[in-house]
């Protein structure tokens, strides 16, 4: 080899390691595995140490992943030492610290099914307690620590009886065939011989064998469409009780309705939990009340509604004088806030305690005292935490701002809390209940975090022509340097009453990756979004495109008034599910867009209607197309009624088995483009649902993020 190679080979390696030395100070594309969340977490009594769950990925090489979910303990107290109680080859959720803070339950699978195990925190094996043949969930410890309230599920062909409402299939009755699905199952007798070619009970015998076997399916729910696959079959959730001396198990309820949020009463005499007496079908009503189940008699029944609302969650006071509960008016349901309120066991002085704070709240945690409960809600581009008092309902904040507090618990004077935060994605604090000196408990993300580059969000504000004050919050790119202009995305956040913002954790990495690859980031939260009371929420009332696009448009437009890196000639947009829908809309009437990706999202409206399982976002927010009027405005708010007139280069995702939106929708966009002759590129993945960038197949949430990177480097010109 010549001097001269040498040399150029030394240069190629020199530059080449400089930048893996540049890359690895970098939020990259893998980074998503290595980000850890804690959930659950439960004070020992003695307020010495906490039990929670540990959330991460485990990675299994060949770009394989798995989710893992563990019981972890610590200290409260610095260097707040820690470690496993689980172990990682199994997965574990729903724990529950037992009174004494002796054991925790919590849920495994055994045998193919969720069961309630049991592991004393002194030392040894987990050992399973139920063995219930539709499964065990959601374990709640009796007062004294001797015995398990569970959850359990029935497919509407294994209760007894018939239930209250019509039969959903016209001209037909319950019971006038065989139950083939229990027969099979081994609860149940064949009565009549099935034969296609014999009378009509037989005929109708034939029949409902063969549905039996989900071929054909028969479908006769309004709400048939499950998250992955159909769902043609109801579902109801009981309550049943373990006894840990006598080592066996009881159902307590029954029947064609659920029971769920439930809880003990302070004398461990009777249960209370949501539920509702179907007497339409449960497809029909979104109602909930709260039922008291008398654990002598096994007799259930109303013990608190509320007309209009669906109340639940009951938590008794520790004094046991006061019943905490959340509901929500369910007259505008998109809109209206969720609150929570109290009312005293024998059923009188119910109030609603955060009425006046507008914001949506889904649960209580009171205090020792009983005269405070403490609560978290999402809030003006986080989540905050408030406490509220029970006497006066004045309201007084604990912890506000670009934050988002989570995995709150509450024993004696001591709380802990999951925060995220730009500097780091999660991890939990211990603080006293003004949350003075808080003090950080984990550190799982500290470690691969170190060195890392951050690019932090600042905030801004607009307000509209008609008058709505919208916030978005503006990241520069990590290596940015003065003088130079830069490329620049515009992200949109879904449902469409989604929130984002610094306290927002799902977009963390996201967004990382993008500042850390050379873009600029900009996002708001237009008018529908929560956390800004039910005024904002409801503007975008039968306005979902052009409210919403001046919103998150006025946005980008003002901060290129105050950034000048961020070059007007290189924007590039993207957003998933209401912000799929939103993509499409801007770039079929707005053309200053170099490139844009839009994710799962619906196109056009009366369309989803049918195929959507979230299809009541149609009628909350329009009415229904044969309602007068109502058609035209749908319409008018379809991206789909204007493709013709999208231009921009567009990538469209959805993943294969989407019933949340339907997958549909996104080949009629795409086939609709294709005929048109327009840039445009479809991604199917398979196997996953609409969440597949928060919780699907984790190499497939890297692939996404890759894909959308490498698209807009097609049409980018870097500085």
């Amino acid at each position: 080899m010549s001097h001269k190679t040498k040399s150029l080979l030394f240069i190629f390696f020199l530059f080449w390691n400089l930048s893996i030395a540049q890359k690895s100070d970098l939020i990259q594309l893998t980074d998503l595995t290595h980000i850890v969340s804690t959930s659950s977490h439960q004070i020992l009594p003695d307020g010495k140490k906490v039990v929670f769950v540990k959330n991460f990925v485990e990675d299994k090489g060949k770009d394989q992943y798995d989710y893992k979910s563990q019981v972890w303990i610590s200290d409260l107290k610095s260097p707040f030492e820690s470690r496993a109680l689980t172990s990682s080859e199994y997965n574990v959720s729903s724990i529950a610290l037992s009174p004494d803070g002796s054991k925790i339950a919590f849920v495994r699978p055994k045998d193919g099914k969720a069961q309630i195990w049991v592991l004393p925190l002194s030392g040894g094996e987990s050992q399973v307690l139920t063995n219930e043949k539709n499964g065990a969930s959601n374990p709640q410890w009796s007062p004294d620590g001797k015995k398990i309230l569970f959850s359990s599920t029935f497919p509407i062909w294994a209760i007894d009886g018939r239930p209250e409402w019509k039969h959903q299939r016209p001209g037909r009755e319950y019971g006038d065939e065989p139950n083939y699905k229990a027969i099979n199952a081994g609860i149940g007798m064949e009565e009549v011989k099935p034969n296609p070619d014999g009378n009509l009970e037989e005929l109708r015998a034939w029949l409902a064998k063969n549905a039996s076997k989900g071929d054909p399916r028969v479908i006769d729910r309004l709400n048939f469409l499950g998250e992955k696959d159909l769902s043609p079959d109801l579902y109801f959730s009981h309550l049943g009780i373990y006894d840990l001396e006598s080592q066996e198990s009881e159902m307590i309820t029954q029947g064609f309705q659920s029971y769920f949020g439930a809880t003990w009463a302070p004398n461990a005499d009777y249960i209370l939990a949501s539920s509702l007496k179907n007497e339409e079908h449960p497809d029909l009503t979104s109602h909930a009340e709260i039922w008291k189940i008398d654990l002598k008699t096994k007799a259930s029944g109303v013990f608190f509604k509320l007309e209009n609302h669906r109340v639940g969650n009951p938590i008794f006071s520790p004094d046991g004088k006061w019943i905490l509960i959340n509901g929500q008016n369910i007259e505008e349901p998109s809109y209206n806030q969720s609150m929570i309120g109290l009312i005293k066991p024998d059923g009188t002085g119910f109030k609603w305690l955060t009425e006046s704070l507008d914001r949506s709240i889904s649960s209580g945690h009171w205090t020792a005292d009983c005269q405070s409960i403490y609560f978290t809600g999402g809030n003006e581009g986080g989540t905050s935490l408030w406490k509220v008092n029970i006497n006066n309902a004045k309201i007084d904040p604990i912890i506000t701002g670009p934050v988002g507090v989570g995995n709150l618990h509450i024993v004696g004077q001591k709380m802990v809390y999951s925060l995220i935060k730009i500097e780091n994605p999660s991890e939990f604090y211990v603080a006293d209940l003004a949350n003075k000196n808080p003090q950080q408990v984990s550190k799982f993300n500290e470690s691969w975090l170190v060195g890392k580059k951050i690019s932090k969000p600042v905030a801004h504000q607009i307000e509209t022509p008609d008058g709505f004050k919208v916030d978005y919050w503006v990241m520069e790119p990590v290596n940015k340097k003065e003088g130079v202009k830069y490329p620049t995305v515009l992200q949109m956040h879904g449902g469409p009453s989604a929130m984002w913002g610094p306290g927002e954790g799902s977009m963390w990495h996201e967004f990382q990756v993008m500042t850390a690859m050379g873009y600029g980031v900009v996002y708001a939260n237009p008018r529908g979004s929560g956390g800004y009371g039910k005024v904002f929420q409801k503007g975008n009332y039968r306005d979902w495109g052009d409210g919403p696009s001046a919103d998150v448009l006025g946005s980008l437009d003002d901060a290129a008034k105050k950034y000048n890196w961020i070059d007007k000639d290189q924007y590039f947009l993207t957003g998933g599910s209401y912000a799929g829908y939103l993509t499409a809309w801007i770039v079929s009437h707005d053309h200053r867009f170099k490139a844009a990706f839009s994710q799962r999202g619906v196109y056009e409206l009366t369309f989803f209607l049918g195929e959507g399982n979230a299809w009541r976002l149609v009628p909350n927010h329009f009415g229904y197309p044969w309602e007068d009027g109502v058609k035209e405005i749908m319409d008018y708010n379809s991206p789909q009624t204007y493709v013709q007139n999208i231009k921009t280069p567009l990538l469209i995702k959805h993943g294969d088995v989407d019933y949340r939106t339907g997958v549909r929708q996104s080949e009629l966009l795409y086939k609709s483009l294709k005929i048109l002759g327009r840039p445009v590129e479809y991604v199917r993945y398979p196997d996953e649902g609409h969440e597949m960038s928060r919780s699907g197949a984790v190499h497939r949430r890297i692939d996404r993020i890759g894909r959308i990177v490498e698209f807009f480097e097609r049409y980018v010109t870097h500085p």
